[in-house]
């Protein structure tokens, strides 16, 4: 089974934002809803400025603590991507707390974030963000070839910028967004060692198995009082039963 990625190099990035305008367009998104956000920053003092873009997109995590905590099953993963069925939502915001990007969020009573053109991307086209982008810093495609790429990309702007990395080559099992940054996570606003938040661990150690062994501990009085009233029930036939009988033989008799 293949598993894609998307790979987006800042050092190419020209901060058009046309991959944003292309992805509300194609995905014929609501005026208030967006899938990706890009801004520009600038830190140091002249002579020695710094300034790059930051993007704020789904990064489609291998171990995807939205889908983990997601109970109806609207959120999954489909050849390395964390796709939405929106019908199966119901709205209840677990995934927005679970995030530790702080990537989805609720829009008409379901979960809204980027799907990566599933249906394109199913039938063997390309993201409408990666169709659009004029540098050709977002590309798309067999994850292990992206990061590939990234690395030599990588070994090419080392001189320029000695603080250039990958970031999601292994982060939370390896993302599905890999991105060249020029600088330190923290400078993009990203965290250092993204981890699943507390909650989730609790949410998987101790409430939701708390919550199925009371759903089998309802199961099990339920099932147990069915067979009781069958019984009962049985019981009471055979009674009226064994009466009737009793009955008919003695109007025989007479």
């Amino acid at each position: 089974m293949a598993r894609y990625a998307f790979s987006l190099d800042l050092d190419r990035c020209i901060g058009c934002a046309a991959c944003t305008i292309a992805c509300k367009t194609g995905n014929d998104l609501a005026d208030n809803v967006r899938y990706i956000a890009v801004n520009k920053f600038m830190r140091g003092h002249i002579p020695n400025l710094f300034g790059s873009f930051a993007h704020h997109r789904c990064f489609h995590c291998e171990d995807a603590a939205c889908v983990q905590v997601c109970p109806t099953g609207a959120l999954s993963k489909w050849n390395g991507l964390t796709v939405v069925d929106a019908a199966k939502c119901s709205a209840c915001g677990y995934c927005t707390d679970a995030c530790p990007f702080k990537i989805p969020t609720l829009a008409a009573e379901h979960v809204s974030k980027c799907i990566a053109c599933f249906d394109q991307v199913s039938e063997g086209a390309m993201p409408w963000c990666v169709q659009t982008c004029p540098s050709q810093a977002l590309r798309f495609g067999e994850r292990a070839r992206i990061v590939t790429d990234l690395q030599a990309r990588r070994a090419t702007i080392k001189a320029r910028f000695p603080a250039a990395r990958l970031y999601g080559e292994t982060e939370l099992g390896g993302l599905g967004l890999i991105m060249l940054l020029l600088d330190q996570p923290q400078v993009y606003g990203l965290p250092e060692n993204p981890q699943v938040p507390l909650t989730l661990t609790v949410w998987q150690r101790a409430i939701q198995p708390a919550s199925v062994g009371l759903s089998l501990t309802a199961l099990a009085v339920t099932g147990a009082s069915f067979i009781i009233a069958r019984r009962q029930h049985l019981r009471e036939h055979a009674r009226n039963h064994q009466t009737e009988s009793l009955d008919q033989i003695g109007k025989d008799q007479k």
